[in-house]
């Protein structure tokens, strides 16, 4: 009974604002699956992508069947997140369930049309196996999830950590050799994508900036997104206040010494190594730690009831949610300059509007800008467009994104 109601709680937590806005990556899945096939998705995406292709293969064939609507492309994460739920309660009881059907991260992210949520379900079946030392699922599990998310080859080297320090070199071998297997698998994409993330580098200014260095900021949000989720306010010391406090709260409470202790730090460790040389320390990359939290704190009510208050903070707060490109596409004309690779959004909400790159000098008098992702890019339109003889006239907003009219002015 205990299961039935947390599970109930936690789908209609997750169906609360399903169908808000798909924000950029999102609508790049969507683009991605609608227009390539399953060959296609490998050879011509893939490649330029950073990602492995399994999650796009899944998305392919489910919205063959469901369509392509913004609650159908996030309904596989809806339902990969209530398996995850289920496994933990096997692993652990309804305690440790309940703390990760109401954890507010999680539930952002069992609600977005990307690879996170399928990739913490098929590491918390690793995990569960090699607590029950079924070393083969724990190998065809750590692979599903590599062929998932690359990221998740840290929990990987953790657990060959522990393997090792524990002497079973038996058992690291069993788990090695079917990794060995799906890394010469995928071998050839991965090869390739190394080779474009690092043009990709050299091409894109502050492309790092999006991969996440290895510095405070970054390791201090880990904590504090782990336990209140994406929320934000204003006065902006109140938000670090408060979400600081209940971080310090939660992680207070990993005090277990087991191997899901060992498995959490030793995890964030190696991603904070690596980081270093290669940039990868943002804190959802690292989201299929938060079963293991739950895990490891057990019961807690105050944790379940803080979970479940921040939960609903972002989730009955429109303000909170993703970029509103649904209403932003539907105020645009035919046509509407900004940076092409970011343009996935308007091609899912209105694949007749005409994207004219920002750098590219316009012939028509009056012209609508969308100003996202410059930064990333190192653009400044301002005065690309001031210098070519256009005046600011007009801005609307919308959330996290604005539009932008300018007009010739001689």
């Amino acid at each position: 009974m205990k299961l039935f109601w947390i599970l109930t709680v936690s789908l209609g937590l997750r169906l609360i604002a399903l169908n808000q806005s798909l924000w950029l990556d999102e609508a790049i899945s969507a683009n991605v699956v609608k227009n390539n096939s399953y060959r296609e998705i490998v050879t011509n995406f893939s490649v330029n992508d950073f990602h492995p292709p399994l999650y796009y293969l899944v998305l392919k064939g489910w919205t063959s069947l469901f369509g392509y609507s913004e609650v159908s492309l996030r309904m596989p994460s809806v339902i990969f997140s209530l398996i995850t739920i289920y496994v933990v309660y096997l692993m652990a009881g309804p305690a440790a369930a309940g703390l990760t059907g109401f954890n507010p991260l999680l539930i952002y992210y069992s609600q977005e049309a990307r690879m996170y949520s399928m990739v913490t379900l098929f590491i918390t079946l690793a995990i569960i196996f090699l607590k029950k030392k079924k070393y083969f699922l724990v190998s065809l599990f750590l692979g599903l999830g590599f062929m998932t998310f690359y990221g998740s080859v840290f929990l990987t080297a953790a657990i060959g950590a522990y393997l090792f320090t524990k002497r079973k070199f038996k058992e690291l071998a069993i788990v090695g050799i079917g990794l060995l297997a799906v890394l010469g698998i995928l071998w050839p994409l991965l090869d390739e994508q190394m080779v474009n993330s690092k043009e990709m580098l050299l091409a894109v200014k502050n492309w790092s900036l999006v991969l996440g260095k290895a510095n405070l900021k970054n390791l201090l949000l880990i904590p504090m997104k782990f336990t209140s989720g994406r929320i934000s306010f204003q006065p902006k010391f109140v938000y670090y206040l408060i979400s600081g406090v209940w971080a310090v709260y939660v992680f207070g409470k990993m005090r277990k010494k087991n191997i899901y202790t060992f498995l959490f730090w030793a995890t964030l460790a190696i991603g904070v190594i690596f980081s270093i040389f290669t940039p990868m320390l943002q804190y959802f990359r690292f989201l299929y730690l938060i079963p293991l939290m739950a895990i490891i704190v057990g019961k807690d009510r105050l944790m379940t009831i803080g979970y479940l208050v921040f939960s609903l903070f972002y989730l009955l707060n429109p303000a909170m949610h993703r970029e509103d490109w649904k209403n932003i596409v539907g105020t645009l004309g035919n046509k509407v300059y900004m940076i092409n690779s970011f343009a996935d959004p308007v091609k899912y909400y209105d694949s007749r509007i005409k994207i004219y790159d920002l750098r590219i000098k316009p012939e028509e008098e009056k012209i609508t800008v969308i100003p996202y992702g410059e930064e990333i890019h190192g653009i400044d339109h301002k005065n690309i467009l001031e210098s070519q003889g256009y005046k600011l006239v007009g801005e609307n907003n919308f959330r996290q994104l604005k539009t932008e009219n300018w007009q010739l002015s001689y």
